[in-house]
């Protein structure tokens, strides 16, 4: 192994590229503490840059035999790190900004904008849907759900059997089900 302090980064690569496991070692052992104190110096958290430096070299030697390494080792591992820790940076502005709208929204109690307006959207698409029900489906679909009247309260008030309110109900439920299935899954996704 100690011959291996010896060979060049070139050299290193091509016996990488043939699995050699020594040459592998003498990468990370002559690379690691420097892309450490580089990655350290823009995380200042330990835990996370020992997790990219390991993705990384885990990610050299599962890729060895098909990896591009036509440019300078040592430039490849700093953009390397680099990047890495740009994503971290990304992932944890998406966290901050969730947790900042989930906040905002539990102290005012209020939707987004956007979600405001998918709202209104899917209410407004709803509301086309229930008119183009017939017409006494269209009743009793109302009086059950605008009105809030129990299937024998509709029974009563339009001389049917609450049988038949019952179905005409689950009728246009299923209805509904089926042309808003799509628009529904078209605004929330």
């Amino acid at each position: 192994m100690s011959g291996y302090n010896s060979y060049s980064d070139d050299e290193l690569i091509i016996l990488l590229k043939q699995g050699d496991l020594n040459a592998f070692t003498a990468i990370h052992k002559r690379y690691y503490g420097v892309l450490y104190s580089h990655a350290y110096k823009r995380l200042a958290d330990r835990e996370e840059v020992k997790d990219i430096l390991q993705e990384l070299f885990t990610c050299i030697w599962n890729n060895r035999e098909v990896i591009n390494l036509n440019v300078n080792l040592q430039a490849y591992l700093y953009t390397a790190v680099r990047n890495k820790i740009l994503n971290v940076y990304k992932h944890q502005k998406i966290k901050s900004d969730y947790a900042a709208s989930l906040e905002s929204f539990l102290v005012n109690n209020e939707p987004t904008p956007d979600e405001s307006l998918r709202v209104k959207e899917l209410i407004a698409l709803v509301d086309a849907e229930v008119k183009s029900l017939p017409a006494k489906m269209r009743l009793i679909f109302e009086m059950s759900r605008n009105a809030h009247l129990s299937h024998n309260e509709i029974a009563e008030q339009l001389n049917i059997s609450p049988l038949t309110v019952k179905k005409q109900v689950n009728n246009s439920l299923k209805v509904l089900r089926l042309k808003l299935g799509t628009h529904f899954f078209m605004i929330f996704f």
